[in-house]
């Protein structure tokens, strides 16, 4: 692996939740590389395990999660010279170790802005809270001059008047751009973006997606975008991991993915796609069936009792991964004549 190349490498990552002293295995052997620069969809129906994997990731999931993985490597990259951090050897979630890459190197653009905003304190103050936390000698006159920075940066309009305000007094979009500036304010390399644009107009949505492609192109930020938007992911990914309940079941390019599609779960999400210009008699098509309780899920593929082309063995064992082409992998029984990802 080419550290300088690759800035996050995750080799299977098992998320299990203690419920009811049940343990639930929620996410399951994932295992995907972002490339330095680059922008990682990861996609799926909601329930997924797309946000569970990327906060056991960043470690911020609550006591009743065990967290196991054979590698989370992150590659920080600071004045050309490459620092390996191996985050599944952090044992401590909240500790100092951990905190200390949270903001400088890793970031997090939460889903819903009005939860991750608090609204008794100004804006202004909740974004230069990590700055101020991270640079113990600054001055809150500097973080403010910083602050007002990113503001223009992000497009935020009269930034001046608007860093004394409260969430309240912004609207939805505006919200989700001070919540991205509460990400970029310490100057990360990568950010994780889950659900950027949830209950945002298709304007707006627009509006923000442009603003973190353009931080990925301009400043090379890499980019991870959880999302159940394939028309996002078409827009805005290089490369593309698929997931249904907890597991990888295609991962490769932007091409792989939808010129080349293989699993029967992607083709489904793609042919669920809303277009214009369906005839009167033409439905949307729809995955039949519901995502199964992770509790109830049997050996086999998890897939199986939704897919159109399922045989027999899908339903038994193991299922492996397989490599289509080079860097295109897919977990499903019909590849089984492809080279098997060990």
């Amino acid at each position: 692996m080419d550290n300088q190349k690759i800035i996050l490498n995750v080799e299977n990552l098992n998320t299990t939740f203690i419920s009811d002293k049940k343990e639930i295995k929620i996410v399951k052997n994932v295992s995907f590389q972002v490339k330095r620069g680059k922008a990682l969809a990861v996609v799926g129906e909601s329930g997924c395990g797309k946000s569970v994997t990327m906060n056991s990731i960043m470690r911020f999931l609550g006591k009743n999660a065990i967290v196991k993985a054979d590698n989370i490597q992150y590659n920080a990259l600071h004045d050309g010279k490459v620092t390996e951090y191996h985050l599944e050897s952090i044992t401590k979630p909240n500790g100092s170790e951990m905190r200390s890459l949270r903001g400088p190197d890793l970031a997090m653009v939460f889903q819903d802005p009005m939860s991750s905003l608090n609204p008794v304190y100004k804006v202004g103050d909740q974004v230069a809270e990590g700055l101020l936390q991270h640079n113990k000698g600054m001055k809150k006159a500097e973080a403010r001059e910083k602050v007002l920075e990113m503001f223009r940066k992000l497009g935020i309009p009269d930034p001046e008047e608007r860093i004394d305000c409260y969430p309240h007094q912004f609207s939805g979009g505006m919200k989700q751009r001070v919540v991205i500036a509460i990400a970029m304010i310490c100057n990360p390399e990568l950010i994780i973006c889950d659900e950027p644009t949830t209950a945002l107009d298709v304007t707006i949505q627009a509006q923000i997606m442009e603003l973190l492609k353009s931080l990925q192109v301009n400043e090379g930020k890499s980019i991870i975008l959880i999302t159940h938007n394939m028309g996002l992911v078409a827009e805005m990914a290089d490369e593309v991991c698929v997931m249904y309940m907890g597991r990888v079941v295609e991962f490769g390019s932007l091409e792989d993915i939808f010129d080349h599609t293989s699993h029967p779960y992607t083709k489904a999400l793609l042919r669920s796609v809303p277009v214009l210009g369906l005839g009167d008699n033409q439905k949307l098509e729809t995955i039949p069936g519901v995502t199964p309780n992770p509790v109830d899920l049997k050996e086999g593929c998890e897939f199986a009792d939704r897919c159109s082309e399922c045989m027999e063995k899908c339903r038994r064992g193991k299922i492996p991964t397989f490599e289509v082409s080079i860097g295109h992998k897919v977990r499903c029984l019909k590849y089984d004549s492809y080279p098997e990802v060990k």
